[in-house]
C-alpha cells in the first residue's frame, strides 16, 4: 500500500533523510567526506567518503555497527540539535583535522575517532559525556567538552587534561550560548590554534539571565524543565574569551560589545567579530593570544542593523582580509578594503577560500542564488543553471549541491562525479509557477491542484508564508514547495509571498521592517490582490485561509485579528504573540528595546476583542525557543473577549516537531479544521 504524502513527509523528515550534507574536502581535492542516512526514511546518520577521481563511495562509519542504535543524548547535545534544527540521529556533526585524514564525533555522549584511510573507528575515554568534539589541526588531540568543562585528550597516550572547569553552576567553558546557537548560527564555543598547541576559548556566565521552567502538564509527576531565556528587553548571559594553553595557562581576550558574532584562527592570526546590543555596530578585531590585546580591523555600523554573514572574516593567501558589507545599496563582497562585486549581486554567504580564490554564493533574481568565485581580481559565475546551489572547495575542485524547479531533490556533483541522494520520491510534482506579485513586485509562488483547468472556477486560497525577516520562502527549489502542493491537491489555491524584509533584494527592502513587524500582513495582502490579478477566475476572495509556523504563526493570527475583511480563517502554529517573551537578538535587532515604545503596535494580545474568524493556535508544550506562554497569553486574552477559538497542545513536542506520528497528523487535523471553517467539501 502507498503511503499517504503527510505520512511519508514526516517518516522523511519533510524529504531530507538521504540528502548527502556536511562536505570537507580533503586539502590536494581527492576525497570528499560527508554525512548521509542510509536511505530516505532511515533516520540515522553515517559518515561516508568520496573518492574524486574514481567516483566510489565507502561508508566509514555506520552508528550501528557501534552499538549506538538507541541514542541517549546529554541535555546539552539535545539542546543544541534544537537550535540547529536536527531532526536526524546518529553522526550528526563531525571534525576533521587539517589534512581530513581523521575525524571524530560523539554517539549517546561517547567519543569516537575515525581513521578515514582505514575506516577504523575507536571510542576514545572521556571523562563524561561529550559535547562537540574537535581534532586540533595536527590531529594529536582531540578537545571536547563535558559537564560545562573543555577537556583535551591526547590521542597517543589517552591523557585527559581538564583545560577549563566551570566555577559554578550557571558557567560554561567552550559551548554557544542559547542567543549564539538560535539567532547568529554560532553553534561552538571554541576554537584551536593552527598549531594546535592552544584554543580561545568562551566562558559564558548564564547567571544574569531570567530563569524559566518549561513544564510538562502531561505529566505532572515530572519536575518543569528549568531554562535561562534572556527575553527582550532583559540581560543577556555574560560572554568572556581566553586563550588557553595546553598547560592550562590563560590569558582574557577582553571585548567591549555585547555578542560574540564568531572567531576565525589561521595562519594569519586570531580575529574575532562582536556586535553591539542594538546591532548598530559590528567591529573586526585582531587578538594577540600572548597578551589578549585586540587592535581594531573595520568596524561596520548602519542605522538600522549590521547583518551577520556565514563564512567571514576569511583570508587569502597572503592574509588580505576577505569581508561582506553592505555599500550603495548591496550586499558585497569585499577583498582588502575594496567592494568587488556589483550592488546588483546580493551577496549570501562565503563558503570557502582557496588559497587565493574565493567561493560565495550570492543572487541576482531573489529566487534564485548562485555560486561565484572571485580570483584574482575577477568575479566568475559557477553557476549558470536556474536553481538553489550551494558548494564547497579545496585543492582547486568545487563541489555543487543544486536543488532545482526541474529536478527533484539534491545534486551534488564535483566536476563529473555525483554524490549519491537517497532521498524518498515524494509522490507528488509541484505544479509552481514564481511571479512578481502586487504594487511591490513581491516575490510570489502559486500552486494550483494538478487537476484543475485555468479559469474553469474559483478556487479557495490558502496564504501559506514564513513572512518574517532574514527567512525566505520563495526559492526555484522544488523540494520547499512540497507540502504547498499537497495542500493545493486538496483544492487549494496555494499562494506563497516573500515580503519586505526577506533577504534577496538588498538591504533597503530589509530594513523597511524596522520598528514594525506588521507591514508583513499588508504584504500578504499586497500578494494576495496581485495573485488574483493575474489569475481571473481561479480565486476565490471570498474564502481566503492562512496557516503558518514560528512567524509564519504570528503572521496568521495577526491576519484574521487585523484584515477579517481579507482573511476568513487561520491556523497559527507557534506563533509569538507578545514580542516582549521573545529573545534578546532576534526582537531588539527589528524592534529595538522595549523601552523604546515599537512593542505594541506588532503584538497580538491587545486585539483579541477583534477576533470574528476561525482561528487554530497549535503549540509544543515543551518549545523552548517560542515558549507555550505566547499561545496561552493569547488564548485567555480570547477567552476574556468572548471569542471563541480552538487550541491544539501538543505534549512533549518542541518547536520543531520532529514526532511522525505529530507530524503527519497536524497536516491532517489543519486540513479538517480550514475544509469546515471555508465550507470546502
Amino acid at each position: 500500500m502507498t503511503e499517504s504524502f503527510p505520512r511519508l513527509h514526516a517518516r522523511t523528515r519533510r524529504f531530507t533523510l538521504g540528502v548527502p550534507r556536511n562536505f570537507t574536502i580533503s586539502p590536494d581535492g581527492g576525497r570528499v567526506t560527508f554525512l548521509r542516512t542510509r536511505s530516505g526514511t532511515d533516520p540515522v546518520t553515517c559518515l561516508w567518503e568520496l573518492d574524486v577521481a574514481s567516483g566510489a563511495e565507502r561508508l566509514v562509519v555506520d552508528p550501528l555497527t557501534l552499538g549506538a542504535a538507541d541514542e541517549d543524548l546529554p541535555p546539552e547535545e539535545r539542546a543544541r540539535r534544537e537550535r540547529s534544527r536536527e531532526s536526524a540521529g546518529g553522526v550528526v556533526a563531525y571534525a576533521t583535522d587539517r589534512e581530513v585524514r581523521q575525524a571524530v564525533f560523539a554517539l549517546s555522549g561517547d567519543l569516537y575517532l575515525a581513521d578515514l584511510a582505514s575506516g577504523e573507528s575507536r571510542r576514545l575515554p572521556a571523562a563524561g559525556p561529550v559535547i562537540d568534539p574537535r581534532l586540533d589541526p595536527t590531529g594529536t588531540r582531540v578537545a571536547y567538552v563535558t559537564g560545562g568543562a573543555l577537556h583535551v585528550l591526547e590521542l597517543a597516550t589517552g591523557a585527559d587534561t581538564l583545560l577549563a572547569e566551570p566555577e559554578g553552576d550557571h558557567i560554561t567553558y567552550g559551548l554557544a550560548e542559547f542567543i549564539a546557537a538560535e539567532e547568529m548560527e554560532r553553534m561552538r564555543g571554541y576554537w584551536w590554534s593552527p598549531s594546535g598547541d592552544r584554543l580561545l576559548v568562551s566562558r559564558v556566565d548564564e547567571s544574569p539571565v531570567a530563569l524559566w521552567h518549561i513544564a510538562d502538564p502531561a505529566n505532572p509527576g515530572r519536575q518543569p524543565v528549568p531554562q535561562r531565556y534572556p527575553a527582550a528587553g532583559t540581560a543577556n548571559a555574560e560572554v568572556t574569551l581566553h586563550v588557553i594553553g595546553l598547560d592550562g595557562a590563560r590569558t582574557a581576550v577582553p571585548f567591549e560589545q555585547e555578542y560574540l558574532v564568531t572567531a576565525a584562527w589561521d595562519a594569519h592570526g586570531l580575529a574575532i567579530v562582536t556586535l553591539s546590543r542594538d546591532q548598530r555596530t559590528m567591529r573586526l578585531l585582531s587578538v594577540d593570544p600572548g597578551t589578549g590585546e585586540t587592535t581594531l580591523l573595520r568596524e561596520d555600523t548602519d542605522p538600522a542593523w549590521v547583518d551577520i554573514v556565514a563564512g567571514v572574516p576569511a583570508r587569502l593567501s597572503d592574509g588580505t582580509l576577505v569581508w561582506v558589507a553592505d555599500c550603495d545599496g548591496g550586499h558585497r563582497l569585499v577583498v582588502g578594503d575594496k567592494p568587488v562585486t556589483p550592488p546588483s549581486l546580493q551577496v549570501r554567504a562565503v563558503l570557502d577560500v582557496d588559497g587565493d580564490t574565493v567561493l560565495f554564493s550570492a543572487n541576482g533574481d531573489p529566487s534564485e542564488v548562485h555560486l561565484w568565485t572571485y580570483s584574482a581580481g575577477t568575479i566568475s559565475p559557477v553557476t549558470t543553471e536556474p536553481g538553489v546551489h550551494t558548494g564547497r572547495r579545496a585543492g582547486g575542485v568545487t563541489l555543487v549541491a543544486r536543488q532545482s524547479l526541474d529536478t527533484e531533490g539534491t545534486t551534488v556533483t564535483i566536476g563529473s562525479v555525483s554524490v549519491k541522494s537517497l532521498a524518498e520520491r515524494p509522490g507528488l510534482e509541484p505544479r509552481v509557477s514564481l511571479v512578481r506579485a502586487g504594487s511591490r513586485e513581491l516575490s510570489t509562488a502559486v500552486l494550483l491542484p494538478s487537476w484543475h483547468v485555468p479559469g474553469s472556477g474559483p478556487l479557495p486560497v490558502l496564504m501559506d508564508p514564513y513572512g518574517g525577516p532574514h527567512a525566505q520562502r520563495v526559492l526555484s527549489a522544488r523540494r520547499v514547495f512540497l507540502e504547498s502542493q499537497w495542500w493545493a491537491e486538496q483544492g487549494f489555491a496555494v499562494i506563497v509571498a516573500d515580503g519586505r524584509g526577506t533577504p534577496g533584494r538588498g538591504p533597503a527592502f530589509e530594513r523597511e521592517m524596522l520598528h514594525d513587524f506588521t507591514i508583513s500582513l499588508q504584504d500578504q495582502v499586497d500578494a494576495l490582490q496581485g495573485v488574483a490579478a493575474l489569475h481571473p477566475g481561479d480565486l476565490d476572495l471570498s474564502r481566503v485561509a492562512i496557516r503558518g509556523w514560528s512567524f509564519g504563526g504570528y503572521l496568521a493570527a495577526l491576519a484574521v485579528l487585523r484584515r477579517p475583511d481579507v482573511f476568513h480563517a487561520a491556523v497559527a502554529g507557534a506563533p509569538v504573540t507578545d514580542w516582549r517573551l521573545y529573545d534578546t537578538c532576534y526582537t531588539e535587532r527589528y524592534l529595538g528595546h522595549p523601552d523604546e515604545g515599537h512593542y505594541e503596535r506588532s503584538s497580538l494580545l491587545g486585539d483579541a476583542e477583534k477576533l470574528e474568524r476561525p482561528l487554530l493556535l497549535i503549540h509544543g508544550l515543551a518549545d523552548d525557543n517560542v515558549v507555550a506562554a505566547h499561545t496561552l497569553r493569547l488564548s485567555s486574552a480570547l477567552l476574556a473577549a468572548g471569542r471563541p477559538h480552538t487550541v491544539l497542545p501538543l505534549s512533549g513536542v518542541t518547536h520543531m516537531t520532529p514526532q511522525e506520528v505529530v507530524a503527519e497528523n497536524l497536516l491532517l487535523l489543519q486540513l479538517d479544521f480550514l475544509k469546515k471553517s471555508l465550507n470546502v467539501s
